[in-house]
């Protein structure tokens, strides 16, 4: 079904962010590719459009610390 005019459409979900590099950090705890952790990873197809947006939030803030180290 699609959104006709004046309706508003929903939140089109976010792809995945693995790079298929599937390596966990024992340190981290997150994987070396994707930066998810395991529960991130595994829950990724059943979480919600706004889920994996705050998922992918959170990524980025360890993206940038990763840089830093």
């Amino acid at each position: 079904m699609t959104a006709t005019a004046g309706e508003p459409s929903a939140p089109s979900s976010p792809v995945s962010p693995c790079v298929g590099i599937c390596l966990m950090d024992p340190a981290t705890r997150t994987c070396r590719g994707c930066l998810r952790t395991i529960d991130e990873i595994a829950g990724w197809y059943d979480a919600s459009a706004a889920e994996k947006q705050a998922i992918l939030a959170h990524l980025s803030s360890r993206r940038r610390e990763a840089d830093r180290r």
